[in-house]
């Protein structure tokens, strides 16, 4: 297809000279070069000049072969003011009045069959390099980009269902882990429960001795055996050692042992031999046919409380109770009271209960945010003071506080596209809308430049006020029509002298200013908008989707909010204690966000002068000024410059700077905290400007630190 085009071109321009038509061919010339030459480096210009003085002296060496001299002696009339200057044309104005010119050594190479294909090869190649090497133009290029995006939707949607398979899968591997665990646990006891169940026969054994003892015994319970049933316990118990009393034996094979507290009865009967249980024995076997029935109705309520516990998840921290208790506790020492005891251990495990079993099943509260990658962008080398994604995610410009300027992609690779040195001191940046390969760059001389990212070069500069020189900020409106520059006098302390913030700067940092339009296009100031109630430098401008709401932060606290339509303050009020650092529209647009020198982070409705829909308190950290320590006591202090926190898509989730990252926090107007969802990390120094492209449909956070390292973090929202 290519291919073809160029063919057509070559084709065309030969035409063109055949039919002796040198305004046409020349006007064709031309729209090539308007349209396609101009837009090269100006290395390939010698290139383009040489394939258009070869043109026309293929048109001439025709007009003579034809024997048409009275058109080659029209070309040179016509290009005689263009050609009588260079050069390379002085010796080819003979041409006409030649009687045999293919002859004259002069320009018998210029008659012969291979000058001219060799031309038409040239100058065929070059365009087939050229088409091949230029950006498609954006309208021809729309259908591959929403195949492309269709493409990218349907990797996501399949990587989506991915993740939710293998989290369910997950999920379903440790609930089958837990149900092992809790059969293992219901049926194979840990060899401690057995050894205290020995405990308990031997008592039994050494009881019998004292059948009043052992009567009352019965009234108290063991307490294992208050959760155990014998169901339960016999297959579990192990083989008895070597030495066990005949009454423990005895009691095994009945299946009938008298339920006593192990730790009560061995501190009172601890001295009683096993010769003296053996001689008890058939006084305890008749004793127990009295009791039956008791018994046996209070291990049917055992086995109920027993059954109730282990439905609510205890019987885990019952053993890890047991565990500890057990290496804490002499068993040969008893208290006067262990049902007191048995109850307080029973109410604690119950407290207990609902964090062991969250923590068994693995519940947790779902993360509104997959990290699917984080990469880090190192081409700067000093703190950075803004980091912009363009309108459409593509491209990132980021600018330092050398003057550095880096526009970089980040997909597929991170690459730089254009990079840049400032000579005077740049302090706003700003991506124009409709072409966005521009940038608006304000500098601290009191002049705004435009620059073309593609073509690496400036297009233009203008000079905005001499008695004004720091450009603050700049917001280009969504149609790309116009922008609006923000200019300020200089400042009587500097920004980087941090003490004199601190002993009290705010009022002497409300320095003059003006919030000028100017036109896209021309490039010329359209008008001048009044700030009432006196002229004061303005930090953070943003407008909304349509442009017709512009939302101010100035130094003096107050948020003003301007028609774009009447050009002019439809409202405006105080809403910090000192400067506006940063200020942005919400997702409906009914309501504005603003940080401030206090550390607040305040939502304002623009529909009622004032009137504050949510107020929070951030970190310093999170406002500034962003403090950067050294060696020797050595400290860098930055103020805010660049965008303070970005919005995610749908305007529920908010990004903000931190010492070591970016922090994502949920918007909630009822709570009065702001809930973190997730922290993004990765820096060693503190963050000074944020970004957040939703362009494409996994988000792209931008986090900008004063070590001059940008961290890029890729996320994936859960849908819900």
């Amino acid at each position: 297809m290519m291919l073809l085009k160029v063919d057509k071109i070559v084709d065309q321009l030969q035409q063109f000279v055949q039919s002796y038509d040198l305004a046409a061919l020349r006007d064709y010339w031309n729209y090539l070069d308007r349209r396609l030459f101009s837009r090269l480096e100006d290395v390939y210009r010698p290139t383009v000049n040489k394939l258009k003085t070869s043109l026309f002296r293929y048109y001439l060496i025709h007009t003579v072969q034809t024997g048409r001299n009275d058109k080659a002696q029209e070309f040179f009339l016509k290009q005689a003011s263009e050609l009588q200057n260079q050069a390379e044309w002085k010796d080819w104005f003979v041409l006409p009045f030649l009687p045999a010119p293919d002859s004259n050594p002069t320009f018998a190479t210029y008659f012969s069959r291979q000058w001219a294909d060799t031309f038409i090869v040239s100058l065929h190649n070059f365009l087939s390099v050229l088409f091949q090497c230029m950006p498609v133009p954006v309208i021809l290029n729309f259908e591959a980009e929403c195949l492309r995006s269709s493409l990218i939707q349907e990797e996501n949607e399949s990587l989506r269902h991915k993740l939710f398979a293998l989290q369910a899968e997950s999920s379903r591997m440790k609930k089958e882990e837990l149900e092992v665990e809790q059969a293992v646990v219901h049926h194979k006891l840990p060899a401690y429960v057995a050894n205290m169940d020995r405990l308990g026969d031997s008592e039994l054994a050494m009881t019998c001795s004292q059948r009043s003892t052992a009567h009352s015994l019965q009234s108290r319970g063991g307490f294992l055996s208050s959760f155990l049933s014998q169901s339960k316990k016999g297959p579990s118990r192990p083989a008895h050692p070597t030495g066990a009393s005949p009454t423990q034996t005895g009691s095994m094979l009945l299946g009938k042992k008298e339920p006593t507290n192990h730790q009560s009865a061995k501190g009172k009967e601890g001295t009683v031999s096993c010769k003296d249980g053996k001689s008890h024995f058939s006084g305890l076997v008749a004793g127990e046919s009295s009791s039956l029935q008791q018994r046996q109705k209070r291990l049917q309520e055992h086995g109920k409380e027993r059954k109730e516990l282990l439905s609510k998840g205890t019987f885990q921290d019952f053993f890890l109770q047991g565990q500890s208790a057990e290496k804490k506790t002499d068993i040969s020492t008893a208290e006067t009271e262990p049902c007191s005891e048995l109850h307080a251990e029973q109410a604690e495990t119950s407290t207990k209960m609902p964090t062991s079993s969250a923590e068994a099943v693995g519940v947790r509260q779902e993360q509104p945010f997959i990290v699917l990658s984080q990469e880090e962008y190192g081409e700067h080398h000093s703190s950075i003071m803004y980091c912009r994604v363009d309108c459409s995610g593509r491209r990132v410009a980021s600018l330092d506080v050398d003057g550095v300027i880096k526009v970089w992609s980040f997909n597929p690779i991170m690459q730089t596209k254009a990079s840049s040195i400032s000579k005077s001191p740049l302090l706003s940046l700003e991506w124009a809308t409709k072409r966005d390969r521009l940038l608006l760059l304000g500098s601290g001389v009191g002049t705004v430049r435009l620059y073309d990212t593609e073509a690496k070069k400036n297009l233009c500069e203008i000079s905005i006020d001499e008695d004004m020189p720091r450009i603050l900020s700049l917001a280009c409106s969504p149609s790309g029509a116009s922008f609006v520059c923000s200019a300020a006098a200089q400042s009587p302390i500097s920004h980087m002298d941090f003490s004199a913030v601190s002993s009290g700067g705010k009022s002497m940092n409300q320095v003059p200013g003006k919030l000028l339009l100017w036109d896209t296009k021309t490039m010329k100031q359209q008008l001048q908008f009044s700030l009432e109630p006196e002229p004061i430098a303005i930090n953070c401008t943003a407008f909304n989707h349509n442009g017709n709401l512009l939302v101010t932060g100035a130094a003096d606290g107050i948020v003003r909010l301007f028609d774009m339509q009447q050009h002019e303050c439809a409202m405006s009020w105080k809403a910090h204690d000192g400067e506006v650092y940063s200020v942005e529209f919400s997702y409906d647009e009914n309501t504005v966000y603003s940080i401030g020198e206090d550390g607040k982070f305040i939502q304002w409705n623009i529909h009622r002068s004032g009137l504050k829909v949510s107020e929070y308190d951030l970190p310093s950290e999170a406002t500034g000024p962003f403090v950067l320590s050294g060696y020797s006591g050595y400290k860098q202090v930055q103020f805010p410059r660049g965008r303070l926190f970005a919005f995610d898509s749908e305007g529920n989730y908010m990004l903000t700077c931190s010492s070591t990252g970016g922090v994502i926090f949920k918007l909630n107007g009822e709570e009065k905290v702001l809930e973190s969802c997730l922290s993004l990390g990765g820096h060693r120094a503190p963050v000074v400007t944020v970004d957040w492209s939703t362009a494409m449909d996994c988000g792209t956070c931008l986090t900008a630190s004063m070590d001059g390292k940008i961290k890029l973090t890729t996320l994936l929202a859960q849908k819900s």
